[in-house]
């Protein structure tokens, strides 16, 4: 798993042939902060007028992320999105259902936990994840402000009927 933004690292794909279509891969994700699915990606290519098919797309995302190079999360629907790495730290993510938003975080107590039950199972090397989704901050501030103008728009006047 890994994360976003421009971190310095390498634009060229450790696996597989370099070319230029995988070197435009590398480089869209360095210049998207969020996560992004590989459809995603692919259109954004198409719009700056690189040539890459979509299975050339999903062949390089693989492949960066078994290098450790990319984040790959499991959205709420099933997709993976993708995000470059700002860290080759062990870490977890909080992301935003609206927007797409990040956050990276340590979880002590998760990595704790994590070892407990597979010593109680006795499994050994064991690895895991953990993506924590919900609303962030400004999505939820914005969806109660609609709320609130849907709630002061909708009443009624003293004295009418509504019919």
């Amino acid at each position: 798993m890994a994360t976003a933004g421009s971190s310095g690292m390498s634009t060229a794909p450790v696996r597989g042939r370099a070319t230029r279509q995988r070197a435009a891969v590398a480089a869209a994700l360095d210049d998207v902060e969020e996560f992004r699915s590989a459809q995603e990606l692919h259109d954004m290519l198409k719009h700056r007028g690189d040539s890459v098919g979509l299975t050339t797309v999903y062949r390089t995302l693989q492949s960066l992320a078994d290098a450790g190079e990319v984040d790959v999360l499991r959205t709420d629907e099933g997709e993976s999105v993708y995000r470059r790495c700002s860290t080759y730290d062990h870490h977890h993510h909080l992301v935003c259902r609206r927007c797409g938003k990040a956050v990276e975080v340590e979880g002590p107590a998760v990595e704790t936990w994590a070892h407990q039950i597979a010593d109680a199972h006795g499994f050994v090397n064991v690895a895991h994840t953990v993506e924590i989704f919900g609303t962030c901050g400004d999505c939820a501030a914005a969806a109660e402000a609609v709320a609130e103008a849907a709630k002061k728009g909708t009443g009624t006047k003293a004295g009418t009927t509504g019919a």
